[in-house]
C-alpha cells in the first residue's frame, strides 16, 4: 500500500543532494583558486551561507533565534535589489521581529507596492514557537524562490513578505520535549509569548506587542494571500498536511469563490507531490473519537485565516501533521508553498482583482444581513479518512479511556463529515454606521486604526440623535481566558435617543472592511470589543439604594401607581421572586428616578444617519 511517509523521506534525502548541487556553484566561484592553491586576486568574498540548522542537522534540530537575524541578513547580501531584511516590531523581551521582502524587480516596500498595484503574498513561521516547521521550510521556499528552482516568475508577479518567527520570544524558551505530542526536532520554542499570550487568539483584541507590530506589518502591505503556517495537535493518522482557504462560506464580491478554487488547487498539487492532504482542520468533535466526526465551520476572526477573510483577503491556515517527524513536516511546508506560488506565478493579478471586488461589495453593506458565525448542520456525510488501526481501554492510570494507536497497521476510518455549513448568527448591517461615547473613543480609536478601519471624529455635540441602542437583558461573565475576562450576553438593539458628546467616534459601515467593523462592533459577535470584555465596566452597579429606603420608597411608588402594583403582584406569582427579597426590593428600584440608566447599555451604538 503506497505511504506518503516513504516518499517523503525521499524526498527529504533528495534535499540534500539537491542543496550542495544549488550551493556548490556558488561557493567554487568564491573560492576561486590560483594554481597555487591560495586564493585569486580576483576572488570575490564567499557569499553568505543560507543553509539553516535544520539543514546541516538532517531535520534533527533547528536554529535559534540568532540564526533568523543572521539570514535575514545574509538574503539581502546574496540577492542584492531583490530581497530585503526589514525589523517591523519590537517584542516585550526585546528582540527584532523580522520579515524577509523578495521580488524581482525591486519591488521591496509597501509605497513601492502600492505604486505598481503588485500583489503581497505573505507568510509567516511559529505564531505557536513550537511548531516550527514553517521557519525552517518557509527559508528552504525562499531560497527556491530567488534562485527560480520554484514557482519561475513568481516573484516577477507577486512581491513575497516572510516572516520566519512571529512569537520571537516564545521561540527563545528552547528546550527538549516542550511538545511531547510532536516528533522533532529536538529542541524548540513555546506556545505563548513571554507575557504568556496566545498569538492566534490575539488577532482581533489586539493586546500582545507582537501582535499591534504585525496588524501594522500588514495593513502598510495589505496581502492579497496570508498563510499561517502551524503543526497539529490531535490523534495520529496518515493524513501528513491540512489546507485550510478562507473564506469558505459566501463573502462580499464572490471571494469565497475563488478561495474555493485555490483550495482545490492546492489540494490537487500536493496530491500529485506525494502528500495526503485535507482541506479541513482534522479535529475530531470529541477527543480521540473518529466515529464523532468532524465538523468543518470556519472560526471566528481571532484565528489568522478567518481574521484575513473579515479583511476582505485570503487566509491560508497549514497545519502539518505533528507526528510526521520534522523532515517531513519542513518537506510539506515547502510544497505547499511551491503550489501556492505556482498559482502566483500565473494568477496574482486575479488574486488582487478578487480582493478589490471584495472590498467595493463591502462598501455596499449598509442594511444588507451579514452572517458573523456558522455552524455545521445536523446532516453529515461519510468521509474516507486514513487512520491507524486504535484500540481502546480502561487505563488504571487514569481510571479513563486510553487510545492506542497501532502506526504498523494503516486502515480506512470512515469518518462522519459535518460540512453542511449554514449562518447561525446573522445581523443586519446599520444603515450608516456606529457610534462609539467620547468617554470610550481613545481607545476605541486605537483597536480601529491597527486594524485599518477608518472613523470620524465628532466636532460637537449631537444632544438627543436617534439610536438603536443595546440593553442586556442577562449577563454572564466567563472564565478568564487570554489574560481576559469575556461575556457573553442576551439582549437586542431597539430605538432610543442619546446625547453623543463631541468628540464621539462615527463608524461608517460604507468602507471596505465593513465585515471587520461588524465583527468588532456588533455585541453579539464572538470576537467583539465587547465580548473580550473591554466595555465590562458597563455591567457594573456604581450607585445603591439602602434596604431600608428601597421599602419607603416603594410604599410611595405603590400608592401613586395602580399599574405598578398590578405589574408588582403579577410578577409574586413567581415563587422564585417571591421569595428573594432582594429581587423585590430591586424591582423597585429600576423603575425609581435614581436608577442608573446607563446600567447594562453598551456604548456602541447604531446609527441609520451620519451624526
Amino acid at each position: 500500500m503506497f505511504h506518503p511517509r516513504a516518499a517523503l523521506l525521499h524526498h527529504t534525502a533528495a534535499l540534500g543532494i539537491a542543496l550542495a548541487a544549488l550551493l556548490a556553484p556558488r561557493q567554487a566561484t568564491a573560492r576561486g583558486a590560483s594554481a597555487g592553491g591560495g586564493p585569486a586576486p580576483s576572488a570575490r568574498p564567499a557569499p553568505p551561507s543560507l543553509v539553516t540548522e535544520a539543514e546541516r542537522t538532517g531535520f534533527r534540530r533547528t536554529g535559534r533565534y540568532a540564526e533568523v537575524e543572521r539570514l535575514c541578513r545574509a538574503f539581502e547580501e546574496a540577492y542584492p535589489g531583490r530581497a530585503r531584511c526589514v525589523r517591523f516590531g519590537t517584542t516585550p523581551e526585546g528582540r527584532p521581529m523580522l520579515a524577509i521582502a523578495a521580488s524581482d524587480d525591486g519591488t521591496l516596500d509597501p509605497a513601492a507596492a502600492r505604486a505598481k498595484r503588485r500583489p503581497v503574498i505573505l507568510f509567516q513561521g511559529g505564531i505557536h514557537a513550537g511548531e516550527i516547521d514553517g521557519k525552517d521550510g518557509g527559508f528552504w521556499a525562499l531560497r527556491e524562490l530567488l534562485d527560480g528552482a520554484m514557482a519561475p516568475g513568481a516573484l516577477a508577479a507577486a512581491t513575497a513578505v516572510f516572516v520566519p518567527v512571529f512569537n520571537v520570544d516564545g521561540h527563545e524558551r528552547f528546550r527538549r520535549n516542550q511538545r511531547p505530542n510532536q516528533r522533532g526536532p529536538e529542541e524548540m520554542g513555546f506556545r505563548a509569548t513571554a507575557q504568556n499570550l496566545n498569538l492566534n487568539r490575539d488577532t482581533m483584541k489586539a493586546e500582545a506587542p507582537e501582535m499591534r507590530a504585525m496588524l501594522a506589518l500588514l495593513d502598510a502591505w495589505d496581502p492579497v494571500v496570508q498563510v499561517d503556517l502551524h503543526t497539529t495537535d490531535g490523534a495520529k493518522f496518515q493524513h501528513d498536511i491540512a489546507v485550510v482557504v478562507e473564506p469558505s462560506v459566501p463573502h462580499p464580491g464572490g471571494l469565497d469563490a475563488v478561495a474555493r478554487a485555490l483550495s482545490g488547487e492546492l489540494q490537487a498539487r500536493l496530491s500529485a507531490l506525494g502528500h495526503l492532504p485535507l482541506p479541513f482542520y482534522p479535529a475530531f468533535r470529541e477527543d480521540d473519537d473518529p466515529s464523532s466526526g468532524i465538523s468543518t465551520e470556519p472560526g471566528p476572526p481571532r484565528f489568522s485565516q478567518s481574521y484575513s477573510a473579515a479583511r476582505n483577503r485570503i487566509g491560508v491556515l497549514v497545519e502539518t501533521h505533528s507526528w510526521a517527524t520534522h523532515a517531513e513536516r519542513v518537506r510539506a511546508v515547502h510544497d505547499v508553498l511551491a503550489a501556492l506560488f505556482e498559482r502566483v506565478s500565473s494568477g496574482a493579478g486575479a488574486l488582487k482583482a478578487a480582493a478589490e471586488r471584495a472590498d467595493a461589495a463591502s462598501a455596499r453593506l449598509a442594511g444588507v444581513p451579514f452572517a458573523l458565525t456558522y455552524r455545521a448542520g445536523p446532516v453529515s456525510r461519510i468521509f474516507p479518512f486514513r487512520g491507524f488501526a486504535y484500540e481502546k481501554r480502561v487505563s488504571e492510570i487514569s481510571g479513563g479511556t486510553w487510545t492506542r494507536y497501532d502506526e504498523s497497521r494503516p486502515e480506512i476510518w470512515r469518518v462522519p463529515l459535518f460540512d453542511r455549513i449554514q449562518p447561525d448568527l446573522t445581523v443586519t448591517a446599520p444603515e450608516a454606521g456606529y457610534v462609539i461615547p467620547a468617554a470610550y473613543a481613545a481607545w476605541v480609536a486605537d483597536k480601529l486604526r491597527l486594524h485599518g478601519v477608518r472613523y470620524q471624529i465628532l466636532p460637537e455635540a449631537r444632544p438627543g440623535f436617534a439610536v438603536e441602542a443595546f440593553r442586556a437583558d442577562a449577563v454572564t461573565f466567563e472564565q478568564p481566558f487570554e489574560g481576559r475576562t469575556r461575556v457573553k450576553l442576551q439582549g437586542a438593539f431597539r430605538p432610543e435617543r442619546q446625547d453623543l458628546p463631541a468628540g464621539s467616534l462615527f463608524v461608517p459601515i460604507a468602507q471596505p472592511r465593513a465585515p471587520l467593523v461588524l465583527h468588532l462592533l456588533e455585541p453579539l459577535a464572538p470576537d467583539s470589543l465587547v465580548a473580550w470584555g473591554f466595555f465590562n465596566a458597563s455591567f457594573e452597579r456604581k450607585e445603591y439604594m439602602e434596604a431600608y429606603v428601597a421599602e419607603e420608597e416603594a410604599r410611595r411608588m405603590l400608592a401613586a401607581d395602580p399599574a405598578l402594583r398590578v405589574e408588582f403582584n403579577a410578577r409574586l406569582r413567581d415563587p422564585a421572586f417571591a421569595k428573594d427579597a432582594k429581587a423585590r426590593l430591586d424591582f423597585f428600584y429600576k423603575r425609581h428616578p435614581s436608577w442608573d440608566e446607563r446600567v447594562n447599555l453598551v456604548p456602541v451604538f447604531r446609527v441609520a444617519a451620519p451624526p
